[in-house]
């Protein structure tokens, strides 16, 4: 059985991308408009995911580079696995006759469904060189065996 996943991207970001000037440049036209909208067309800031499975586990991998582990929330809740994060940042430049302030606002959240077969309170996420990795242990599922017929003497 495998993960099923669902992106969710923000919304200032889509804006500030939307109206990016890149966007307005004459290669705009030369998108692949059969191919249907992406969170990187879209300017969502989604990271990219690995889902593998091996025997014992899953283990899903998130590119989430800039970030620090206090920035992302992991939670499971009725066999979702969701990933989050908010970062906000201020610049603030004082110098002769003017002040710069910037504001800088990114999110993202990603969700799991899970499959029935895993260990929801024994799943474990590590964030190391840009990359979140969490691992999902699977139950030990005992596979029933045949009835088989005793003959009696």
């Amino acid at each position: 059985m495998s993960l099923l996943v669902k992106n969710n991207g923000g919304l200032p970001t889509l804006f500030s991308d939307w109206l990016n000037p890149a966007m307005l440049a004459s290669d705009f036209m030369d998108m692949d408009l059969e191919a249907p909208f992406s969170a990187l067309r879209l300017g969502m800031n989604v990271p990219s995911a690995n889902v593998t499975e091996s025997p014992k586990e899953y283990l899903v991998e998130l590119a989430a580079p800039g970030l620090v582990r206090k920035d992302f929330k992991v939670e499971v809740k009725d066999h979702l696995l969701t990933v989050s994060s908010e970062k906000k940042e201020e610049k603030k430049e004082e110098r002769e006759g003017y002040t710069k302030k910037e504001f800088s606002y990114n999110s993202f959240s990603r969700s799991f469904s899970l499959p029935e077969n895993v260990k929801e309170g024994n799943i474990d996420a590590k964030y190391q060189d840009g990359i979140l990795k969490i691992s999902i242990p699977k139950k030990d599922v005992t596979v029933s065996k045949p009835s088989r017929e005793i003959s009696v003497s």
